[in-house]
Formats: C-alpha cells, structure tokens, sequence
C-alpha cells in the first residue's frame, strides 16, 4: 500500500500488519462524515482492496470523540430528492466496501460516536467501545425530520434485533457503551484504558457475530411484523403526530415492509430519506439543530469554573435547581427558612436523583454527598455562584441581598431566578449592582434546556458571560435575555395562556383549547400548561405584565388560585390529577378549533414581534430559539418569527385584523409587523 498523505486520515501499520485508520478531520474540533472526508475514504478503501492488510481498525484522534455525524450544512444544501440520492447512495457504496472487505474489521469508538458515525461502525466487522462517561452511541436522525440513511436502518437491526433498533432510531436516544453492549449494538464496552488491546483482539481472533436472542428474531418475521409496527405507530402517535413529524411513521413503514430482503431494505432507505430530506419539516429541524448550536456558543469567550453553587429557595424551582447542579458534579448547598421545609427540599431530591440514575446507587450516593441542607446559609460564604429562587416578592429579594452581600466572597456572582421582576428593580439595594444577573430557569428544571440569562443596565458584561458559561456547564441552553417584564418566554407565552384561560371563562372546554393548540402543533396544550407551571404563578406574571402589557388578569384564573387549586402540584387546578396523571373529557365534541388555535397562535406571534421591536434579544434567530427551547413552540415550524415568514406577514396580519373587529384592540397588531413583510 502506498504512503499517500491525508488532510483528514492517517493510516499507521502495527507490527501484526493491522491497519489503524486514524481520523482526525482537519481544522475542526470535531470528526464529521464530509463530502471531503468521504472523498479521502474512497480512496483509501481503493487501496485497501487492492492490498488487504491483517485488519483495518477506524478510530478517531480528536479528543473524548469519535464520529459526531454527517456533516449538516451539506444536508442542507441539497435542492431535491434526485441530489439527496445522489448523496446517500455515495455513502451507501462507501458503507458497502467497508462491510465487503475480506480482512476483519473493527470501529474503535472512544467518545461520542452518533449519526453517520453509529453507520460507519455497523458497517465494520465488530465495534469496541470505552466505558468512560464522555462516551455515547445513538442514531438521532428523527431529531432531524429523517432517519438513517447511510445503511443504519438494515445494520442496526441485524445487530441488535428490531425491538432495540427501532427504539433508539424512533426516539433518537442516545445510550451508555454499557447499554450499546448490553442490546448487541455493539460487540464489547471495556475501560479506555484496554480498547486498543480489545480492537486488536478483535482482529485477531475474529469471533463469530452473536446470534440475535429467540425474541428478536420473531419481532422480524413477517407475520409479526405488522402487529407490532400498529404498537410502534401508537406509541409514536402518542408523542408526534404523523402530519407534523412524518419520518417516524415512514421509519416504521420501510421495517414492517422490507426487513424480510435486506438489499431491498437498503434500496427503499435510500428512497425514504431522499424524500424527508427535502421536505419543510426536515429543513425547520435542520435550523433547529443550528439554533441549538449558536445557544452553546454563548460563554464561550470566558473561563468561569465555579466550585461551589449556593441556593436560596429549597421550594419546587430553588431546589430542582439544587439537585440538577448536583446532578452535573457541582457542590451545592441549599438554604430555607426552616429545617422541615429542607427535609422536602431532600425528599424530593432523591426523587430526581433516582430518576437520572436509576439503579445505580453509586452514582446516587455520590449525588447526594454533593447536595447538602443548609439552614443557617454557611454556604454564601464559600459560593462562587449563589441561585436566589424565592417567592417573587421585589421587596423581600433586595432585603435579602443586603442580607449576603456582605458575607460573599470577592468574584462570586449573585444571579436570581425571578420570573418576571426586572433586575433594575432588584439590584438598587447592592453595594455592587454589577454582580446581579437573572438566571430564569423552567420548570421542569430537569427537562427544560433553556436558561434565560438576564442582563439589566447594571450587569458587568464579565458576569453576563460567567452566567452563560455556567449555564452552558450544567447542561442548558444560555439565552442572553435583556431586562424587561417578563424577559422573552414569559412575556411571549403569558398571553397565549391568558387568552386559552379567557377562552375558558367564555364557556369553552380545556380539552377543546388544549386541542386546538396540539393541532398546531405544540407539545401540550396551553391549559394542561399553566397546570404544570402552577396558576400561583402564572396569575403573579401576569399581574406582573399586565402593568406594562395590554393583559388582563382572567376571574376564573383569580378564582381557582384563591381556592387553593393551583394546578398539577396541588392535584387540582383547570383540570383534575390523579397520580400526577392529568383526567380529561374524552368525550367531548370539538368544534371551531379554526378560531380557538387563531386566538391563541396570533397572541403567541404577536408579542414575538413586539419583542423582536424592542430589542429584548439580539435578533429573530434568538426570538425563535426561546420559544422552541423555552415554551416548546412545535419544532417543526422553527419558531414564531420564522413561522411568519413561512406563512406570510400579510396573511397573518389579515387574521389579526379579523380578530381585532371581533374581540377588541388586545389583537391589535403591533407596528413592527410591516416591517416583516416580504
């Protein structure tokens, strides 16, 4: 074999004559399957065939990663479905002469190893893969509104059977070398330190594949396929439906049709990805993706590596807060008034201690060695970053500023998790107003991934930027948010739930406005939400508001919450809960959905616009990405600015017109929808 130069590979020789395929993508921090690096593979593949080594082992040289994926922006580059089976039939042929080749071979997986990467693997012989934490496996096509399409739909299901296969491309998980190992996705997990020794092995011993357990092989006979294909389209109903989101349907459709040919099977998942690449709601996921990815970005420019985090608040938020920062290897202490309210504050961390881990008791003990109660508040003293998360009262917030203050140390920051009181309005009681900035976190602390980062006229741009580092260091998704009632997702969410609530006041059933609103496409309805936010808290944001916004508090919503109901937290609210499971009317008739979803969409939409006016975030791509991370704004759509653009400023400026001689000047359109027109 020659020794050709790469700017993407390294080919290395091993006494035993086994080739080491290294990649290491040139000018990126990360691997991605580009058309550059497919380029180089073919070429290299070509002289493989021609002189085959004892073995080919792929591995990656970037840092705690493997393979991150097909590169995104050439997907997006693609015009129609001709150019996308083009595209996916040169990586099909490239996957086809790896998995030909007559030497054994093996994928060597260190660190994530997703997408494109995941079929490049199943394409080898066998796959050995670290058992470090920073090492992951999945195929999370679905989040991108196609499947695999490299070959990973056939491969994956060969290797670990229909039921595990289907399951991960359906849902998009993205699992642990131990449970790779475990559902035969991959052939052997063992610690960083024995994966060269076990690729090598691999080579040399070339074991025989592991059969398929007898319950696998069933699940892909053709007489029960067809069953349990309608299980698996009810399960994914449940969660997406197929005119939003096709690719899982079309998904389940290829394995119940063809798993019985799998060279047909391969064919027709050419043919399937090439037409969902195309379509809008693949393109609006794509931009999804992105948008995710600038969020990251955010706290780049700064090192902030916080040791301690102080919370102050052991309630629902102030301790979800608590127990995530544990979660993520932060020391944390957690302040309350009393002992007996930190004792809940406890309970209900081992709760989501439990949820994360499941039964891994070493993680959870060390979790809890992590969090600790702290009544008398030693905690400021050694915080880096103290969470103020108590009730939303402004006066009581600055007294207890005053209170810390003087007992922090030199640097640390000072962020509150307020919902809606401006940071001007808190800081004025500080020695150093500087340190003050809003971390608005959402409930659920553990599921939601965005954190609004707050800035008012006081905030060091230092301090906004150790903010969003941190942030970004427990997970989340920073939002750089400027100071004004409501912030963004609030402000924006506040009258779409308002007016779902007055709708309930006219007489209309929850279950038709929650109905309407998932026919849109939002992933709860507007009522079962301010359910799950807590209607305390949604009528305090919304009194809030309604001093600087044309809101109106509701009476039925001021009526339910001066009874006690307050939702899912306290088993009743506009719906009933039992076991935390909401009970609706399943027999109700729905009619004028059309209206009811106008209403709702149109409010949503319109304060976007006015945020977009006034500068409360840096652009319309930020707009966007609030609501999508922060309210859960249907993906599929790309976000509220977007969605006008999609739709058409004009159109919808039509339907507020409409809705203004009808309901009042609460749908008066804002000015700055001219400015949207195309």
């Amino acid at each position: 074999m020659n020794n050709k130069s790469y700017n993407n590979w390294k080919l290395e020789f091993d006494e035993a004559s086994i080739l080491w395929l290294h990649l290491d993508m040139a000018d990126a921090g990360a691997n991605l399957l580009s058309s550059k690096v497919f380029a180089e593979l073919d070429t290299i593949l070509a002289d493989i065939e021609k002189e085959l080594p004892q073995g080919l082992i792929i591995l990656s040289d970037k840092k705690d990663s493997f393979i991150f994926g097909a590169d995104i922006k050439e997907f997006t580059e693609l015009k129609n479905q001709q150019e996308a089976i083009v595209f996916l039939e040169r990586a099909h042929a490239l996957m086809n002469r790896i998995e030909a080749l007559s030497c054994p071979t093996v994928s060597m997986i260190h660190g994530m190893c997703l997408g494109g990467g995941t079929e490049l693997s199943l394409a080898c012989d066998y796959r050995v893969m670290s058992d470090e934490s920073c090492s992951r496996i999945g195929l999370p096509e679905i989040k991108l509104g196609i499947f695999p399409g490299y070959g990973g739909t056939v491969r994956s299901i060969r290797c670990a059977g229909p039921l595990a296969a289907m399951n991960m491309m359906l849902t998009g998980r993205i699992i642990t070398a131990r449970a790779a190992s475990k559902i035969g996705l991959i052939d052997e997990a063992v610690p960083l330190r024995q994966l060269k020794h076990a690729a090598k092995r691999f080579v040399m011993d070339s074991p025989k594949p592991r059969k398929l357990a007898l319950l696998q092989r069933l699940a892909n006979h053709k007489l029960l396929r067809p069953l349990i294909a309608s299980q698996m389209r009810k399960q994914v109903s449940s969660k997406a439906k197929q005119e939003h989101y096709p690719a899982p349907y079309r998904l389940i459709d290829l394995w119940k049709n063809y798993a019985g040919n799998q060279g047909e099977m391969l064919k027709q998942e050419i043919q399937e990805v090439s037409k969902l690449a195309t379509t809008n709601t693949a393109r609006n996921l794509v931009r999804v993706f992105f948008l995710q990815e600038t969020l990251k970005k955010h706290g780049k420019q700064i090192e902030f590596k916080a040791k301690h985090v102080h919370v102050i608040g052991g309630g629902i938020m102030g301790g979800d807060i608590a127990s995530w920062c544990a979660i993520k290897g932060y020391n944390v202490t957690v302040q309350d008034q009393t002992p007996e309210r930190l004792a809940q504050t406890s309970k209900r961390a081992q709760i989501s201690f439990k949820k994360k881990y499941k039964r891994d008791r070493r993680a959870i003990v060390a979790a809890n060695d992590r969090l600790m109660m702290d009544h008398k508040g030693i905690g400021v003293a050694q915080a880096d970053i103290i969470i103020e998360a108590i009730f939303e009262d402004a006066d009581v917030k600055r007294e207890l500023y005053q209170s810390i203050e003087p007992r922090m140390k030199e640097g640390a920051i000072l962020a509150t998790n307020t919902s809606s009181i401006m940071l001007e309005d808190l800081s004025s009681s500080l020695n150093n107003p500087g340190r003050l900035v809003g971390l608005h976190f959402f409930n659920p602390v553990a599921l939601m991934p965005l954190v609004e980062i707050i800035h008012g006229e006081n905030t060091d741009e230092t301090t906004l930027q150790q903010a969003s580092a941190f942030a970004r260091s427990i997970g989340k998704l920073p939002l750089p948010v400027k100071s004004s009632p409501g912030f963004l997702v609030n402000r924006i969410l506040m009258p779409y739930l308002l007016e779902a609530v007055i709708m309930v006041d006219e007489g209309i059933a929850p279950e038709t406005i929650d109905k309407a609103a998932t026919d849109f496409g939002m992933p709860m309805g507007p009522i079962e939400l301010a359910d799950a936010v807590g209607l305390d808290i949604c009528k305090n944001v919304a009194s809030i508001l309604s001093k600087t916004m044309n809101i109106t508090l509701p009476k039925n919503l001021e009526k339910i919450v001066d009874k006690g109901n307050l939702g899912k937290k306290t088993g009743s609210g506009f719906y009933s809960y039992k076991k935390g499971k909401v009970q609706k009317n399943k027999k109700i008739k729905h009619n004028n959905l059309a209206e009811i979803q106008d209403r709702m969409i149109m409010k949503l939409l319109n304060e976007s616009v006015a945020c977009l006016r006034e500068g409360i975030v840096e652009n319309e791509d930020m707009i966007d990405a609030g609501v999508i991370f922060g309210t859960g704004f249907a993906p599929f759509r790309s976000g509220s600015i977007h969605h006008i653009h999609d739709e058409g400023a004009e159109n919808l400026m039509a339907k507020m017109s409409v809705l203004e001689k009808r309901f009042g000047d609460r749908f008066k359109a804002d000015e700055y929808w001219q400015e949207l027109e195309d």
